[in-house]
């Protein structure tokens, strides 16, 4: 207690007594017993409520020892699966927790680790992925003070996850990997990343692009096949040694039917490969028929016609009729896509086609476009006529975003012809290419792309395109840059961007089942995200006969199901929003892959990159008293003595205000009987 509160507290003790000498002794001449007791009561009562206002109060100090945390994290994937490294990890957990000297040092935390992170309660040495950056950055965010060893109890290989080895980890987290497993050093040749589309078009080609890994010291030669559910459509021969133990092939496969395919490459193994379980990884692609009917309509003959059936059939899944302005109802409400070559009067039921159903266009214009007629049936574009036809070179946008253009350029190609006048758009859309005519850049649109809710549409205000096409086969020997320039627009035009209330996301493959996971957002109608939505998904397997229906579960914006438990195989679920009578369906596989079974040896090298980057150090399980005794001895991991202060109040106040109450009381009570009141 501080010299001024035991100061004022004496002061306190003389003003009550001094307060109480004067009103019983000094004014009173009678003295006798009762004096001195009422006295007494008075002094305490005025004691007390000087002691309230003073409000002494004193440190109290709680001395205890904070231990170092010692955290072991053990690696429960299935690449621990050797007797051998099994026994180990059980004889050093078992050591760590039973040994006296580290209990009296550390405080133990034991967690166990896969694809996540979990408190150790069993091993099953059964997880099909390790994420070891994810174990140690949850062990960095949960023991964030304090001095922390941590024991890594693992053979380094890891599947998921960020690589470990480059980790910014705290500066008080020590990391002591002890390498399990076998370190020597195998012959193997693996399949490593393979690179695909999610889908592909019905008699498209789509690529495929496979890395071959080779570890060891000799040069082989072996052969690598691609197959497409079980048929081989690619054979490639490989040449790899010490120093080039890498290549990766490059090739186009053909999607020949609709549906999931599995692609499987695979490659040669080697004369004395210890595991040969990565010679071959599988993946998939689903091919979709996603044919688009594109009708021309035109009042008359122009080779822009040909030029744009060609290049637009030049992909399998569009095809391409030419129809007067008198066509049918029905040919136009079997049409995907319509372009209209240079209308007339004529078109007129087209335009009201095209008004009622939305269906996206592209229109060309040129010296035969019946602009009075034009500029009045549509409201996308307006543009003024002199009759005074023109040559327009075109100038690219370089700032133009809708979609790629990637090589298509149009520099030295030859001019479209059109009328002048200034041109309008109306609709919001981006500009592709601009006018330039006798050398100077008008800042007019040639070329554009519009668009207004879920319609689209493009204008290009010049006639002999064919002349584009023929340009780029003399500059490149090849339609391709300009057919694919065509083919882009045509997506783009045919698609009508509708945003759906109910949104999935997922994939059509997973490797395994650990990471089958399903996505859903629902929207409400304002499309605003609705947390209290009752969302189901039902699950089929089309092989197994499997079918199961579930909740999904609310997490943060999203809900989720996690399809963890399924076996490898195909399966089509349906995701349904009760209250919304909303309904999504799809399909995914899941492969019968262990990325665990990839690896032959331990990757003792990385773990110990990881162990001096931390100032820990790298043990083997023979050297395993080592680490103990390190961990016991060393200086950084000592128990620190701290206080913790704690202000208290010498007297509870409840007990002060009790005790005038009781001498108030007391004193009330004897002057009353005693008839001095």
């Amino acid at each position: 207690m501080e010299f001024s509160t035991v100061l004022l507290i004496v002061l306190a003790a003389v003003a009550a007594l001094s307060m109480v000498l004067y009103q019983y002794f000094y004014r009173t001449p009678k003295k006798g017993s009762l004096t001195i007791i009422l006295a007494t009561l008075r002094f305490f009562t005025l004691f007390c409520g000087l002691l309230l206002l003073i409000n002494p109060k004193f440190i109290n100090r709680d001395y205890f020892l904070e231990k170092a945390n010692l955290i072991l994290l053990v690696d429960d994937s299935s690449s621990i699966q050797e007797t051998q490294s099994k026994s180990s990890i059980s004889e050093i957990t078992r050591r760590l927790m039973e040994n006296p000297s580290l209990q009296e040092r550390f405080s133990i935390h034991t967690y166990a680790f896969g694809k996540d992170i979990r408190p150790m309660d069993s091993l099953g040495f059964n997880k099909r992925n390790t994420d070891i950056s994810n174990a140690l950055s949850t062990v960095d965010e949960i023991f964030v003070n304090g001095t922390n060893a941590v024991v890594l109890l693992s053979d380094g290989n890891q599947t998921l996850g960020r690589d470990y080895e480059y980790l910014n980890l705290g500066s008080n987290l020590s990391i002591n990997p002890v390498v399990v497993g076998d370190t020597t050093n195998y012959e193997d040749i693996s399949i490593g990343l393979i690179n695909t589309n999610t889908y592909a078009f019905l008699k498209n080609r789509f690529p495929v692009e496979a890395t071959v890994l080779y570890n060891g010291q000799q040069s082989v030669s072996k052969d690598v096949t691609i197959a497409l559910d079980g048929k081989v459509v690619h054979r490639e021969r490989v040449e790899l040694n010490q120093t080039q133990n890498s290549q990766t092939l490059h090739t186009l496969v053909e999607a020949q039917s609709v549906g999931m395919k599995t692609i499987g490459i695979e490659v040669e193994t080697l004369a004395n490969e210890r595991s040969t379980t990565n010679n071959r990884k599988e993946t998939a692609i689903e091919v979709i028929d996603e044919r688009t009917n594109v009708v021309i309509i035109s009042d008359m003959l122009h080779p822009d016609m040909g030029a744009l059936k060609k290049a637009i059939e030049s992909n399998e899944q569009r095809t391409v009729s030419i129809h007067p302005p008198t066509v049918s109802n029905n040919v136009l409400e079997e049409a995907d896509l319509l372009i209209l070559y240079q209308p007339n009067r004529k078109f007129n039921a087209i335009y009201d086609h095209i008004s009622k159903s939305g269906i996206g266009a592209f229109t060309i214009t040129g010296t035969k476009t019946d602009w009075n007629f034009l500029n009045r049936v549509q409201q996308s574009f307006q543009k003024e006529n002199n009759n005074q036809s023109e040559d327009i070179l075109a100038v690219r946008n370089a700032t133009f975003q809708t979609f790629g253009l990637d090589d298509f350029n149009v520099n030295g190609f030859p001019p479209l012809e059109g009328y002048l006048g200034n041109v309008e758009l109306k609709k919001s859309g981006e500009i592709i290419l601009y006018q330039q005519i006798r050398g100077v850049d008008l800042g007019s649109p040639l070329f554009a792309v519009l668009s207004e809710g879920n319609q689209k549409e493009a204008v290009l205000f010049g006639e002999n395109l064919w002349k584009w096409r023929a340009q780029t086969f003399r500059n490149d020997q090849s339609f391709q840059n300009f057919d694919a320039f065509i083919g882009k627009l045509m997506v783009y035009l045919n698609s009508t961007g509708q945003r759906n209330r109910l949104e999935l996301d997922y994939n059509l493959v997973f490797d395994n089942a650990s990471l089958a996971q399903i996505r859903a957002s629902y929207f409400d109608e304002s499309y605003q995200f609705d947390p209290s939505a009752s969302i189901n998904i039902q699950v089929e397997g089309k092989d197994n006969g499997f079918t199961r229906e579930s909740p999904m579960l609310l997490k943060g914006n999203f809900f989720e199901v996690d399809l963890g438990d399924l076996e490898a195989g195909e399966y089509q679920f349906t995701v349904t929003v009760k209250e919304a009578n909303l309904k999504q369906s799809g399909s995914f596989k899941i492969l019968d892959f262990n990325p665990e079974d990839q690896f032959t040896s331990s990757n003792y090298g990385k773990l110990g990159r990881l162990a001096e980057k931390t100032d820990g150090h790298l043990y083997f399980p023979n050297s395993i008293d080592t680490l103990f005794e390190e961990l016991t001895t060393s200086q950084h991991y000592v128990p620190t003595q701290k206080s913790k202060e704690n202000i208290v109040s010498l007297i509870d106040f409840r007990i002060l205000l009790g005790l005038m109450v009781l001498t108030l009381a007391l004193e009330w009570f004897i002057r009353k009987y005693n008839g001095l009141i």
